[in-house]
């Protein structure tokens, strides 16, 4: 048996080596639903043994007869071999390993690394397909615990005695979604929330509410928040604080006493009003039950109204009613709560439903299959760079071929087809490299190139369309000044003149025919 010192060191480093865990899983990058909730688990899981470790060491720490032997034994008295001890000791480690060669040590390591296991590793091999144990706790309809499943209470609500116009499964669920707002199902009349048939149904709500939020909230807390609802209830019902509840039990009941003409003990049976009783006296039930009460010899007293004292079937059944009822009032509060927390998990349940509505049988069919298969495994802790030159050698490109919309190089004929083998090099844009004609061409509108013409003074026009070098550019500007100017003069000379005749001609024109005489 190991020293108890050793024992309490161990569980010192095995809770702190299961703490840096935690960090490690929950740092990991989780892009979709189906891996954070794996990581949940698993950190859960984590939890679980860091609690059981810290209970074993507060034991430890609380037996202080065993630590105060162990010291002694340790302390061995100064005329004896310091070092016996040691020995004793020695001996019987090597003695256990004699009998147990087979023992493989480090098992806590072992532990841990199925904890932090990544089924993303290389070289994995992917037609062993393991079960994921996360997927068998939902249901196809939960979705990985995306949405939840609650046709089964859906059909029991449906059932409910007098419940009037029965709500489809959509109205089901905004009729859920209210609890944020009050307690759920207050609605409903008194008579039915008090019947055994609600009580049965919100019981399974609750179970199922429950199980559903342990699953996918594996990190909460659910039994504290479960158990301060119930604190919560305790003080409300006390106070007669619960909406809807406050005339839950007739109050003579409550006292545990029986009011008179309410209770029948011949057909054990309660009545709310005094003249329903009384009309019930006479029915043949009613007397063939006491004729049987009768001949058993218990027959009640003189007056069956309930002046007589109770008998002990009659507070029993009292007692029975108002526990019933107080139990349906702590579960409609206790789902309640649930309904709170899993709030945004309706919304998107209904949500879903009304998506699937719209889709086609085969559609349906299609969608079930992906949920089936199995979830993508997380990604590997990576750097950035090392991940980038992992994509770049998936890729078999060896021509350098551009690459298409999705992600491969394209074919090497419509690579030839288009030209994008030809370089293009324009000097205005900074000698940037254009390839291709439809590239080439393409530029000369965008952004890059009409910097570079407001950076030399000059407007992106037409006119210097394919001009690539500034020189160029800069020489066709001055040309296109000169001939503007010209124009304008020639527009500024060009004066029409008309003779007697009506005939028009240009001033030159007219005065040199003026000067011949001819005009």
């Amino acid at each position: 048996m190991d020293s108890i010192f050793e024992v309490q060191r161990q569980t010192h480093e095995e809770i702190e080596r299961f703490e840096r865990a935690i960090y490690t899983l929950l740092s990991r990058n989780t892009p979709s639903h189906e891996l954070r909730l794996q990581t949940e688990h698993r950190a859960s899981q984590i939890l679980d043994r860091i609690s059981s470790r810290a209970v074993t060491l507060s034991s430890i720490y609380e037996d202080e007869d065993r630590r105060r032997v162990e010291i002694d034994a340790l302390s061995a008295p100064s005329q004896q071999n310091d070092l016996s001890e040691f020995y004793a000791r020695l001996v019987k480690i090597q003695e256990h390993h004699a009998k147990y060669p087979d023992s493989v040590p480090g098992g806590f390591d072992l532990e841990l690394a199925v904890l932090l296991e990544d089924h993303n590793q290389d070289g994995a091999d992917d037609d062993l397909e393991e079960e994921d144990p996360i997927s068998l706790l939902f249901s196809g309809e939960e979705a990985y615990g995306k949405y939840v499943d609650l046709y089964a209470n859906h059909t029991a609500f449906t059932n409910l005695r007098n419940i009037g116009k029965r709500p489809g499964y959509l109205q089901y669920l905004d009729l859920l979604l209210l609890a944020e707002s009050g307690l759920v199902h207050r609605d409903l009349t008194k008579e039915m929330r008090f019947s055994k048939d609600y009580q049965s149904y919100i019981n399974n709500l609750h179970t199922y509410l429950l199980s559903f939020a342990k699953r996918t909230m594996p990190l909460v807390d659910i039994d504290s928040q479960q158990s301060e609802a119930t604190v919560d209830f305790e003080t409300k019902w006390e106070n007669g604080e619960i909406v809807g509840w406050e005339e839950n039990v007739p109050k003579a009941q409550a006292n545990g006493k029986e009011s008179g003409g309410i209770w029948c003990s011949a057909c054990q049976r309660s009545y709310t009003k005094q003249t329903v009783y009384q009309a019930h006296l006479n029915s043949p039930k009613h007397l063939k039950a006491q004729a049987k009460l009768a001949e058993s010899g218990n027959e009640p007293g003189a007056n069956p109204n309930g002046t007589a004292s109770p008998q002990p079937a009659t507070t029993v059944t009292q007692s029975s009613t108002a526990t019933r009822i107080r139990n349906a009032a702590f579960l409609t509060h206790l789902t309640t709560s649930l309904l709170v927390l899993l709030a945004p998990t309706l919304n998107d349940s209904k949500s879903n439903v009304e998506r699937r509505v719209s889709l086609t049988a085969r559609e349906r069919e299609q969608e079930s299959l992906e949920q089936a298969k199995k979830p993508p495994p997380p990604p590997a802790a990576k750097d950035g760079a090392a991940e980038e030159e992992e994509e770049e050698e998936r890729i078999y490109n060896p021509l350098k071929l551009p690459l298409g919309w999705d992600g491969k190089p394209i074919p090497y004929w419509l690579y030839k087809l288009h030209g994008l083998g030809v370089e293009y090099r324009c000097e205005i844009c900074s000698d940037h490299v254009y390839m291709g004609r439809k590239n080439f061409e393409r530029h000369f509108q965008e952004s890059r190139h009409a910097f570079g013409m407001r950076a030399l003074g000059l407007p992106n026009t037409k006119h210097f369309h394919e001009i690539t070098r500034i020189e160029d550019a800069l020489s066709l500007a001055e040309k296109l000044k000169q001939e503007g100017r010209k124009e304008i003069g020639e527009q500024e000379t060009m004066e029409e003149l008309e003779d007697d005749d009506g005939n028009v001609y240009s001033r030159k024109t007219y005065e040199d025919l003026k000067k011949q005489g001819i005009i």
